[in-house]
């Protein structure tokens, strides 16, 4: 079995099996590993039994006001404005994925004009942009430079040229890179123009500071299984007076905009991993922002070539993406699967497609460096132990590759 032209067989590379060691798992913009303190609530929930929180007897009432409870917990969490006629919603959905395709779908379905999305979104963004396209609504892309940071230069000219967009969508960080991105900017372009901004947070809550009112931006979408807690729940963040056309229908909970069963157990796991990452923030991100720079030190270091994408831009403080010229991307993810350390090549949700990461692409990077990039993304429960012994067994992984190469 080879992967990719030029590729090294699997089979051909002598590399002991990943049972003999302890495995450590770098790969946490896929998903975190739950909170124990938040499985813990999660099976104290399940236990309770709740019943349908629709329904009108005790039992129901009860389980509304767990799930009502969860809602305002995350909403303080995410600096939202709840006071007064103009309060922000938060629609519980199954997680990010959900959440980009109502914001693009139920935005737009809502107002004529172009949608404008970056080149270096994710999946979920980009393949909802897609499917607009195919349906006849115009998709305009903002470009990416060699840095990481898409240009918003050219929603000016578009505006400028009295094309009418219905709405922006951009990332706050790249699920690839880590790489920061200027929504502010975008903010400041589109709002004199009442143009809506909708902004995919999900992995920026609980690495950097969070607030839905001083983005400014109109939509936000949240999940809680990159922040340690529960898989099968995220949320979109509106802001009043935002109109969302539904994309399920058959039932009126959270107010028809997202019908069906809210489920009380996953709402609480989601609220208090929210809470313990806003309390924990602080300590959270600097502990991952000094192992990271370890990591990416013992790695270059060791191989000089190596190239951190988007190093010269600000990032997360737990993601890497390092290309190893020389050495195809998916031979190596398996090869350190093999020893013990599990890291992506890109987003999970594009897992096993052999087509180049786009966000690279989009950056003008290399193919050589494009072919040899794997991710890396940290938690602030991974050790300094791991970092040295993850350091030592990507290093000695590429070695071997390089060789047999």
């Amino acid at each position: 079995m080879t992967h990719g032209q030029g590729s090294v067989p699997i089979f051909a590379v002598s590399i002991p099996e990943k049972n003999s060691r302890t495995v450590i798992y770098f790969d946490n913009n896929a998903t975190t590993q739950i909170d124990p303190r938040v499985a813990e609530q999660l099976c104290e929930e399940y236990r309770s039994r709740r019943v349908n929180p629709s329904s009108q007897h005790a039992g129901g009432r009860q389980a509304r006001k767990v799930v009502e409870d969860a809602r305002e917990r995350i909403l303080v969490g995410l600096g939202a404005r709840m006071r007064g006629m103009h309060s922000d919603s938060l629609i519980f959905t199954s997680g990010g994925t959900e959440a980009n395709n109502l914001a693009i779908f139920g935005i737009a379905a809502m107002r004529p004009g172009s949608l404008v999305v970056s080149s270096i979104e994710h999946p979920s963004v980009l393949a909802a942009a897609e499917r607009l396209g195919q349906l006849g609504r115009c998709v305009r892309y903002l470009p990416c430079d060699s840095s990481g940071r898409i240009n918003p230069g050219p929603l000016k000219t578009w505006m400028q040229d009295g094309e009418q967009i219905a709405l922006v969508s951009l990332m706050l960080a790249n699920n690839e890179t880590g790489v920061v991105q200027p929504l502010e900017s975008v903010v400041e372009i589109c709002k004199p123009h009442g143009i809506p901004v909708h902004c995919d947070a999900v992995q920026v809550l609980g690495k950097l500071p969070l607030s839905f009112e001083n983005l400014g931006v109109d939509a936000m979408s949240v999940t809680a299984h990159k922040l340690h807690g529960p898989v099968g729940i995220g949320a979109l963040l509106v802001r009043h007076g935002i109109a969302i056309e539904p994309i399920l229908y058959g039932g009126f909970q959270q107010l028809g905009v997202r019908p069906g069963t809210e489920n009380p157990a996953l709402a609480r796991g989601f609220a208090i991993a929210t809470e313990l990452a806003c309390v924990e923030l602080a300590e959270r991100s600097h502990r991952m922002a000094e192992r990271r720079k370890r990591l990416e030190d013992l790695l270059l270091r060791a191989h000089s070539s190596g190239v951190i994408n988007g190093q010269e831009s600000q990032r997360l403080p737990h993601t890497i993406s390092i290309g190893f010229p020389g050495v195809d991307r998916q031979v190596l993810q398996l090869a350190l699967d093999r020893v013990g350390v599990a890291c992506g090549t890109g987003s999970a949700c594009a897992s096993g497609s052999s087509q180049p990461s786009h966000v690279l692409q989009a950056m003008g990077l290399s193919p050589e460096v494009i072919r040899g990039s794997i991710r890396i993304s940290l938690s602030h429960e991974t050790s300094e132990e791991e970092v040295f012994e993850g350091a030592a067994r990507i290093v000695e992984v590429v070695e071997r590759l390089r060789r047999l190469h």
